[in-house]
């Protein structure tokens, strides 16, 4: 008994004392945990209903009594949601925790779990040592990445995320990813970070290859001193690397991503849904030509809500789980005051606006959400994002959805020969104020293309003309006059680059301005 106790504890010694040893146990634990986490989940599936009411009493706290029915009435719908939720830090993981009967029931772990064990399965080798760079501004103090619990993943110090200046965030994990030839995944916070880090990566090549060859970081704007000094203390030489970025580059740009990282499998985005699927598809088409895009999380209101077990598919899905947070759902196109349905009532085919109890304190949060149900896994709806109720033009009550409107925009593109768009966000002529002149209320929007330099008078019309085929009350209000003429303006290059670094957190890109501060820095960048 002795002999193996001492064995046990000499390849615990030797395992925490080799690197790359330790992190292949941690990893085995991480899957062994996530593979029965998923089991639970499943089982938890049979009984929706029961899962939420116990999620529902720890979110109340001990002692108290009823019902969700006695919830709705003490709680009353309505109080919006926060666009984030404050920054709770992750303790630290302790491997007990991993053990079944001893579950965590921080949904940040849970979640982390399942993404783990879903990414391993899909990408065997997606999970190797450093073999993660992370694109992701965290200004202030770092956010976790999707696989926290197994921080060895990674090849991007966690400094590198927090200076104030987005730009030079980015950048700064940008060139510790470009010394790590051997990528298995590239993982961002939002879909919008990794393009801008790939827009980084056409402008400023030459600089990079250089401090990549030298292993010194230049000073640059927002890099404070003090944290410039600490990177360098992480950098060395690597010529053969830079001359290999130098000779790719120098090809051109169309799958850079893999012709830079050869060994890549996977891109992963925590946020690739609703309107930030113009970067992905931009990416897939461009940089990451033959990587598929993987989005693991559904999170709402800085809640974790769901996670996609599907790493593989193109389209993500997400598995609400009932033991996150307590979910209601208001029926869309239903009457003007309607019930809530919980989590057991959801139909397959029907859209339902997101109401979230997520933290004690906060309660029936509408978070302006609209999730559709696509299907069921075991009991559990996999649900799609469809639109966010905040980013829909309305001057007269016409309600035009954000993701329509993207859509009648792509195909106002597709009458514009050569012209591909890179950006573009809308404005209510309210925002304007005198501005806008004395003219019925409209829209204007501001786009950056490429492949165009101006447009014509009959080409933004053009713009006008589709959301009139596609949306009659909007035609009908234009017919009378009571909606004026949508005015289109073209902006210089990298203007959304700035006005994402100008929203001041890593939020998903809006797509109709509410600040006039916002508002005046677009329009400071027309070029047309």
């Amino acid at each position: 008994m002795l002999v193996a106790v001492v064995a046990v504890a000499v390849a615990v010694a030797v395992a925490m004392a080799v690197p790359a040893l330790r992190h292949r146990l941690v990893r085995s634990a991480l899957r062994r945990a996530g593979g029965r986490y998923r089991r639970r989940l499943e089982a938890l599936d049979s009984d929706v209903r029961l899962s939420q009411e116990r999620r529902l009493r720890r979110l109340l706290g001990t002692g108290t009594a009823g019902g969700w029915e006695e919830f709705q009435e003490r709680h009353p719908l309505g109080q919006p949601c926060l666009d984030e939720a404050p920054r709770i830090p992750l303790p630290p993981l302790r491997l007990w925790a991993l053990l079944p009967g001893c579950w965590d029931t921080d949904p940040r772990l849970q979640g982390s779990l399942l993404y783990l064990d879903a990414l391993g399965a899909a990408f065997p080798r997606a999970l190797a040592r450093r073999g993660t760079a992370l694109l992701h501004w965290s200004p202030g103090c770092p956010r976790a990445p999707a696989g926290w619990p197994l921080p060895t993943l990674y090849c991007t110090p966690a400094a590198a995320a927090v200076p104030s200046s987005r730009a030079a965030a980015l950048r700064l994990q940008l060139l510790f990813a470009l010394r790590q030839r051997a990528l298995h995944v590239l993982e961002a916070g939002l879909a919008a970070e990794l393009h801008d880090a790939l827009v980084t990566l056409r402008t400023e090549w030459p600089r990079l290859a250089q401090e990549l060859e030298l292993g010194r970081l230049s000073p640059q704007p927002g890099l404070p001193e003090e944290l410039r000094e600490q990177l360098q203390a992480l950098l060395s030489p690597a010529a053969a690397r830079a001359a290999e970025l130098r000779a790719e580059c120098a090809r051109g740009f169309e799958g850079i991503v893999l012709r830079l990282w050869p060994q890549l499998e996977v891109v992963v985005v925590r946020m690739m849904y609703g309107t930030e699927r113009l970067y992905c598809d931009s990416l897939r088409q461009a940089d990451c030509q033959g990587l598929p895009f993987y989005c693991p999380f559904y999170q709402a209101a800085g809640a974790l809500l769901g996670v996609n077990l599907w790493p593989a598919e193109p389209a993500p899905r997400f598995v609400l789980c009932p033991d996150w947070a307590f979910c209601e759902f208001l029926p869309c196109l239903a009457s003007k005051e309607p019930r809530t349905v919980l989590l057991d009532e959801l139909w397959e085919g029907r859209e339902y606006g997101l109401v979230v109890t997520a933290q004690p304190g906060e309660y029936r949060c509408r978070t302006g959400e609209v999730l559709k149900v696509i299907g069921f896994h075991k009991q559990c709806p996999v649900v799609e994002p469809v639109r966010r109720e905040s980013q829909t033009l309305s001057v007269r009550g016409e309600s035009i959805p954000e993701e329509q409107f993207c859509q009648s925009l792509c195909r106002t593109l597709s009458l514009w020969p050569g012209a591909h768009l890179i950006d573009y966000v809308c404005v209510e002529s309210s925002l304007l104020g005198d501005s806008s002149g004395p003219c019925a209320p409209h829209y204007e929007v501001f786009m950056e293309l490429q492949g165009l330099r101006d447009l014509s008078e009959v080409q933004r019309y053009k713009l006008d003309q589709c959301l009139q085929e596609d949306f009659p009350i909007y035609k009908s209000f234009r017919f009378k006059g009571s909606i004026g003429p949508l005015r289109l303006h073209l902006v210089r290059p990298r203007s959304f680059t700035q006005l994402r670094e100008a929203l001041g957190s890593p939020v998903p890109m809006p797509r109709v301005l509410h600040e006039e501060q916002l508002l005046q820095l677009i329009q400071g960048a027309v070029i047309s």
